[in-house]
């Protein structure tokens, strides 16, 4: 299960921001996870409940963006909704493919007490 320590790096990430704007707390946090970037939802917020735990985000609100996969066809030069990380292009069946989006893992933002 490598959701928990990507949860733990979160933890500590988030923590060692916190600290550096002397806060005591973390009211809300704010990820965002791309749907191709192997991260099991289910897994990452079993682990995160563990996690927070007797942490500075034992009480934040979290929110994730969920970040669709795209790809683009370098063969048909066609841009398509990537569900699966080794999808074919849908137009000429290509796997000569680069992700455009979809594989973030991302701390976009902490909001700090004031």
């Amino acid at each position: 299960m490598h959701e928990l320590s990507i949860v733990m790096s979160i933890v500590e990430l988030a923590t060692a921001q916190a600290a550096s704007h002397d806060a005591v707390a973390i009211e809300e946090i704010e990820l965002d996870i791309g749907c191709l970037s192997g991260i099991e939802m289910d897994s990452f917020d079993f682990a995160w409940q563990q996690a927070v735990k007797r942490t500075i985000l034992e009480h934040a609100q979290r929110r994730v963006n969920r970040i669709a996969g795209k790809a683009f066809c370098l063969d048909c030069e066609t841009e398509f909704a990537m569900a699966h990380l080794y999808d074919g292009c849908p137009v000429c069946g290509s796997h000569l493919c680069q992700v455009k989006s979809g594989k973030e893992l991302r701390l976009r933002s902490l909001v700090l007490p004031d």
